[in-house]
């Protein structure tokens, strides 16, 4: 049986929310209510950080279906859609739902989380490999350009120069990682408990336990046998799926020293972000000593 849209539901999707983001109290109280009988997955990763080989294990592990939380998927910086939620916890009868955004923890998607009760997940990994596998994929993929990131991708970005392109990639497409990883930062600083902070390497190390730990953060009950089996079978089926190589250190091979300054210099603009800057330039030796904060 679909979603039953009352009239409940419909003073909801049109109550306007504050300009921060947060709903008045008996907006919000219902919604959080709304929210509390069918919790979704939310997995905020960042663009090329096994954002789509870990949803896909993800559904498998908790028997659920990908579900788009957004308006449009064009522009990747995503935002939750009301509505979209709505019809999803009010569905009794749908799979578990598992959406995967590329969104900023910025003040009115914040105040959305805190509203629901959402637990979202995210990924730290070398901001330098993700800009690698990046650029990879708008060379390879007219859609990519199509929605670049945040930004409009030049028309002639294919037949442009290497060194263009390694340009446009550090000015234009590492601010929005930059940001996107603050925004999370503050969020993870502020609100202990909501927000599950995985590790690119750890994940590679162990991506079973990776996967049990967001499942169960999220508040879903799994075994760790059942995520290796939904990554095994997942991983069987990786060409159907926009997988890329997903090799550690490969950015040192794309970008040069001047680059990996500039990408200091940006992470630099956030204080907060001090405890992962190592991991986020891909400083293996001090990136050991963070790995907990």
């Amino acid at each position: 049986m679909p979603a039953v849209i009352d009239s409940n539901a419909m003073q909801a999707v049109f109550a306007r929310p504050l300009t921060d983001g947060s709903f008045e109290p008996p907006v919000g109280e219902y919604l959080r209510r709304l929210y509390s009988r069918r919790p979704m997955l939310l997995l905020a990763f960042a663009p090329k950080c096994a954002g789509t080989y870990f949803r896909q294990a993800a559904m498998h592990a908790v028997g659920g279906q990908l579900v788009r939380m957004c308006h449009a998927q064009g522009g990747r910086d995503g935002t939750l859609y009301l509505p979209n939620v709505i019809v999803s916890c009010l569905d009794d009868t749908a799979p578990v739902t598992v959406t995967h955004l590329h969104m900023q923890a910025l003040t009115a998607n914040r105040r959305f989380i805190e509203t629901l009760g959402l637990k979202p997940i995210i990924m730290i990994r070398n901001i330098a490999d993700m800009l690698a596998s990046f650029l990879d994929m708008l060379e390879a993929d007219p859609v990519a350009r199509e929605e670049g990131l945040n930004c409009q991708v030049p028309a002639n970005f294919c037949d442009m120069e290497r060194g263009d392109k390694l340009e446009f990639m550090i000015d234009v497409i590492a601010p929005w990682y930059a940001s996107y990883f603050a925004t999370w930062k503050d969020f993870v600083d502020q609100a202990p408990g909501t927000v599950c902070v995985l590790r690119y390497h750890e994940f590679c190390r162990d991506p079973a336990e990776a996967l049990r730990t967001a499942v169960s953060h999220a508040g879903f009950i799994t075994t760790l046998f059942r995520c290796r089996q939904s990554l095994e079978t997942v991983w069987r089926e990786k060409e159907s799926y926009r997988f890329n190589k997903g090799n550690s250190g490969r950015g040192k091979d794309y970008f040069s020293a001047a680059h990996f300054a500039r990408l200091r210099r940006l992470l630099s603009y956030y204080p907060q972000l001090e405890a992962w800057t190592a991991e986020l330039l891909g400083d293996a030796a001090d990136a050991a000593k963070t790995c907990a904060a």
